[in-house]
């Protein structure tokens, strides 16, 4: 999607959940476009020259407080947020304990609810920012043996609505962002290739797919509002 000619220079974006597949594709790519880039991850980052990196659960209240808090401190308000950390777990209802569920709740939902609540405001006082959330095909599309996963995107798109029409006009532009089965290191578990009914790892979308959607939203003129991209293997 991106045409070559985007740029970032000057601009800090803040990305959740960096280390791995999406994230690490979409921060590789900002960097690569002149932003400054803060990154938040749980795990250990790849190397990347000049992010900044915080290390913090962010389905811990505490730890994601204490995260938010201190970028604002240090670096001030970004300019784009892009919230991509999540978890992901495939089981049939019977199977999803309370604690299961509570677990995707508050990496999906929860915790993209916080970073929203701590971010944008202050970007309508503002007058500009972009908050990008990276949702899934499931946030839309019922499959079986999905309920806690589903559960927490389905409920990321209602809040990305509502955010859509909170802040319209206000110079804050909102986008969710949802691909289709992507390979990254989450299926690793579940070896969809031998299992009827899953895209095979070859036909999935690729984490640069992703990061092209999400460049696409934020580098698109001011006048521009991407509400929500779907992606899927073609």
């Amino acid at each position: 999607m991106a045409d070559g000619t985007a740029s970032l220079a000057g601009r800090t974006v803040v990305i959740t959940g960096a280390s791995r597949g999406i994230g690490a594709a979409i921060a590789a790519r900002v960097t690569g476009l002149g932003a400054t880039l803060i990154r938040v991850s749980r795990s250990t980052m790849p190397q990347l020259h000049d992010a900044i990196d915080l290390r913090a659960d962010l389905g811990d209240p505490r730890e994601r407080d204490n995260a938010l808090r201190q970028i604002t401190a240090l670096h001030g308000l970004p300019d784009v947020v892009i919230s991509n950390a999540g978890g992901f777990i495939l089981a049939p209802l019977e199977e999803t304990t309370d604690a299961l569920l509570r677990e995707q709740l508050a990496i999906n939902l929860e915790a993209v609810f916080a970073v929203a609540r701590h971010f944008l405001p202050p970007m309508r006082a503002r007058g500009s920012g972009v908050h990008v959330i990276i949702g899934s095909v499931a946030d839309g599309r019922p499959f079986a043996g999905n309920a806690a996963y589903a559960a927490s995107k389905y409920g990321v798109r209602g809040l990305h609505e509502v955010l859509c029409e909170e802040f319209r006009g206000t110079g804050v532009r909102c986008c969710l962002i949802s691909p289709g089965p992507t390979d990254t290191s989450v299926w690793d578990p579940v070896d969809p290739d031998h299992h009827e009914g899953f895209t095979p790892r070859a036909e999935m979308l690729r984490p640069d797919d992703v990061a092209d959607a999400v460049i696409y939203a934020i580098t698109a003129a001011p006048r521009v509002h991407v509400e929500s991209i779907r992606l899927g293997p073609a």
